[in-house]
């Protein structure tokens, strides 16, 4: 038998003074209700009832376990309560990764616009470009760049993550302006690293990728090269949503715009729970909302 429910039809035996109202209350027989009690007598290898002829009463040992029934029970009903009020409002800690660019420019600002609107929800936010694995590392989501190899999750569609090549106009008007990739030999170039290996640019043209000699310059971290390009020391290609804002501002210039490489598929994903909690749901419907497939063009249009 459910002990649980032993416990439940104990206590309601006590409250009701008589086997009949229990049985009547969880729609059994009085016959199943003291064998219910005896499981429980069994458990305990104590009496927990006195029955005469006219009337019951508790032991010494049952007035104690019906106390302790009672608090247990009252517990189990707090947590189900709490749960219940965890998938009917939006409540509780969110674990979300992202990209360093995207995640430091564009995901970070709309976070906190989310939890302005969901004040009894929060949100961990873990800046990487590596591969996570959202179920063996705790996450309840992920942005996800290039293409998506795990089936096992949902994914949700986003703009599509395109690069920009640019340089500052004091650059430019020092060096010149390429007008085509062979014209980078004689620029100096940023290059990103990952590990110790540089990720050499390769430039769409009609005659297919080019690749650009070493960089002077190279670094693990997108932000730093966009630094050196505000300080007028070279070329850099980056994600736009990394420097969409200060092509806007001027402060950078976009060139070579016919030979950039193909923007890549973004994503949001996350486990497959027909459950999901409204914290997870409504994180979702907002990012969706927020930076969607339509949401390319006024990033496109702002540089």
């Amino acid at each position: 038998m459910d002990k649980l429910r032993s416990m439940e039809i104990f206590v309601a035996v006590v409250d009701a003074g008589n086997f009949t109202a229990a049985a009547a209350r969880f729609s059994i027989s009085p016959v199943m209700v003291g064998k219910h009690i005896a499981q429980l007598e069994a458990t305990l290898g104590a009496r927990l009832l006195t029955r005469t002829t006219r009337r019951q009463s508790l032991t010494e040992i049952g007035a104690q376990y019906a106390d302790q029934c009672r608090a247990i029970l009252a517990q189990i009903a707090a947590a189900e309560s709490g749960a219940e009020a965890m998938r009917s409002v939006p409540r509780g800690r969110l674990r979300v990764t992202a990209p360093f660019s995207f995640g430091s420019e564009w995901l970070a600002p709309a976070i906190t616009d989310y939890l302005r609107l969901h004040p009894d929800v929060s949100v961990d936010l873990s800046l990487n470009d590596r591969m996570v694995d959202l179920v063996e590392e705790g996450f309840d989501a992920a942005i996800r760049v290039g293409a998506l190899d795990d089936s096992s999750m949902i994914a949700r569609p986003l703009f599509s993550y395109g690069m920009s090549i640019c340089a500052s106009p004091a650059y430019l008007k020092q060096r010149g302006t390429p007008q085509t990739p062979d014209d980078l030999a004689q620029h100096e170039c940023l290059d990103f690293m990952v590990g110790a290996v540089g990720v050499r640019w390769r430039l769409q043209s009609l005659q297919g990728k080019r690749e650009l000699p070493a960089s002077r310059m190279r670094t693990n971290s997108g932000q730093a090269l966009r630094m050196a390009a505000l300080k007028d020391f070279g070329i850099v290609m980056q994600a736009e949503v990394l420097l969409a804002q200060d092509i806007a501002a001027g402060r950078l210039v976009p060139i070579l715009t016919d030979y950039l490489p193909t923007p890549r598929a973004m994503h949001l994903v996350y486990p497959r729970d027909r459950r999901a909690t409204p914290k997870l749901t409504t994180f979702i419907d907002f990012i969706v909302e927020r930076f969607g497939p339509a949401a390319r063009l006024p990033l496109a249009s702002s540089a």
